[in-house]
């Protein structure tokens, strides 16, 4: 969508909620779902039961999945597998594949779906598992000593720098991509994203961004907080959040709170939270950048725009009783799935785990009042090549980490039947059929194909909806925003959101006078690093990164 036809929808007070549903129900027909090809083929009327068989694993209210509905998902998902290889091609065959452990999501997922893999294919796998907040450091030590010791990784795209751009990464062979119907990935998850030099090297199994979860029960007429409507711009939900103060969840009866920032680092991932609060200020819609200035490197991190977000931060800290007790030692996982999802707080930006887990987690009880749109917005907006601000209404959705992917490294590549066996295992995982459960069930993923987006798929796993339309057309509209903020892949990128962690866990911490001096901070670090990678190189990959 142009930037011009979606202020013209806009200009036109057309309800956020219809753009969304339309947005959703054009990737559904442009995908040609299952569902809608159901009386077509016999083909299709196959591939449209096995999608409601597996969607019925366990169902939409019938508790958490287990480890047994995973390898269930995995058995009835081995099609494509063997019809590329043969029952037991793979015996004496070991890999390691490493991956994250966070909320027995990932990695514990990927054991259940891949163990009938191994069971048909003779291989074998082995795990190293990680903490979200060691991942960063753990995959930055095998890069800088030459250490890779793991044939198959679960990574984000913002990695590639990293890796592929270091000769680290195995290329995707050529029967890839058809194996898992990559066409139906949504747009802004294909190439450049997951290539390298004009060279492919990820089958992507999630498609994050970063969308704004509601309490409903907080918001309507008469409600606890006074608003109508759930909260537009950032300056609203501050707003909200300070009038909450002392009064009571109409749900637990616990003391009511709003926005949940998660004030405590978490490997580099945490700076996303800050990123969600900048964007509408910083993400000019006629200037692809905003985290750095693309003719220099400049760090555009202490500019009026992010001080604005970390000061908006700042003021909640500041009013005693509006964020949860100890809320300074929050990371995002306690912010989404021990705060939020248990009852605690109104309002978070989060990936779409929180969509998922909200109706099909036993820990949930928000299930029945959550509410989705895309990130708040602004009602100015910096304009960082002029240095002023501008009075018009902004939005910008944070495509945080464009998505987890599975990559193959070079210690296969020397090998034939390791590198077959490699590429196999990570194209089971980024099926399209097991994708869909991915998608809809607790996994650590959210919607990130055409074909996720058929709501009648969804209403028959036990969703409803309107809420379907509500989740779903939160993550479209993300994808498909004309002023979308992409972050760049660039060598380095997670070593410059873990210093910007640091810094603002000092200035939360009030060992700095002001946001501006925590801003200023940050940018000089990511000045030094910066200049350690080498600025040069780094202009031109953040400006390749940005299409320029």
């Amino acid at each position: 969508m142009r930037v011009e036809v979606y202020a013209e929808l806009m200009a036109r007070h057309a309800s956020r909620r219809s753009i969304l549903r339309g947005l959703a129900s054009t990737a559904a027909v442009a995908a040609l779902s299952p569902s809608m090809l159901a009386a077509t083929t016999p083909q299709a009327r196959a591939q449209a039961d096995l999608r409601k068989q597996i969607l019925a694993i366990p169902g939409v209210g019938k508790g958490s999945p287990t480890d047994a509905d995973w390898q269930k998902v995995g058995e009835l998902c081995l099609a494509a597998t063997k019809a590329s290889v043969k029952e037991g091609e793979f015996a004496g065959v070991e890999l390691t594949f490493m991956g994250l452990n966070n909320q027995n999501l990932h990695n514990f997922l990927f054991r259940g779906f891949l163990r009938p893999w191994e069971a048909y294919t003779g291989a074998k796998i082995n795990w190293i598992d990680l903490a979200q907040a060691d991942y960063n450091a753990r995959l930055q030590q095998s890069i800088a000593t030459g250490t890779v010791d793991f044939d198959i990784l679960e990574m984000g795209a913002p990695f590639e720098g990293d890796t592929a751009g270091k000769g680290l990464l195995d290329e995707m062979p050529d029967w890839v991509p058809a194996l898992i119907e990559a066409d139906d990935l949504v747009n802004y998850l294909k190439a450049p994203v997951g290539t390298w030099a004009g060279k492919s090297y990820r089958i992507t199994i999630d498609g994050d961004c970063h969308t704004f979860a509601y309490r409903k029960d907080y918001f309507g007429e008469g409600s606890i907080s006074g608003m109508a409507n759930p909260p537009k711009t950032w300056e609203e939900v501050n707003a909200a959040s300070k009038a909450l103060v002392g009064k009571t969840d109409p749900l637990t009866g616990q003391p009511a709170h709003g926005f949940l920032d998660p004030l405590k680092g978490w490997g580099g991932f945490g700076f996303y939270f800050l990123e969600d609060r900048a964007t509408a200020y910083a993400k000019h819609p006629d200037d692809p950048a905003w985290l750095f200035d693309p003719e220099t490197m400049k760090p555009r991190v202490n500019n009026p725009a992010f001080v604005r977000a970390i000061q908006e931060v700042m003021d909640l800290i500041a009013t005693p009783g509006a964020y949860p007790a100890d809320q300074i030692n929050a990371d995002p996982g306690t912010t989404a799935f021990s705060q939020f999802l248990a009852g605690t707080g109104s309002m978070l930006t989060w990936w779409g785990d929180v969509g998922s887990s909200a109706r099909t987690s036993d820990t949930s009880v928000v299930g029945d009042v959550t509410g989705f749109g895309i990130l708040p917005g602004a009602n100015q907006v910096y304009n960082s090549r002029t240095g002023a601000w501008e009075d018009k209404y902004n939005e910008a959705p944070n495509m945080a980490y464009i998505g987890w992917g599975i990559y193959v490294t070079s210690r296969v590549s020397g090998d034939e039947k390791r590198r077959k066996a490699a590429w196999s295992a990570a194209a089971h995982l980024g099926g399209k059929d097991l994708s869909l459960w991915t998608a809809a069930y607790p996994s650590g993923f959210q919607p990130y194909r055409n074909s996720h987006f058929d709501f009648a798929e969804w209403e028959a796993a036990g969703y409803d909806r309107a809420y379907v339309e509500d989740y779903l057309g939160s993550n479209a509209d993300s994808y498909n925003h004309p002023n979308a903020a992409i972050e760049p892949r660039i060598p380095g990128i997670f070593q410059y959101y873990s210093i910007a962690e640091d810094e603002l866990a000092k200035g939360y911490a009030g060992q700095y006078k002001s946001a501006q001096e925590t801003a200023d901070a940050i940018a000089a670090a990511w000045e030094k690093l910066t200049d350690q990678i080498g600025r040069d190189s780094q202009i031109a990959l953040y400006k390749a990164s940005l299409g320029m």
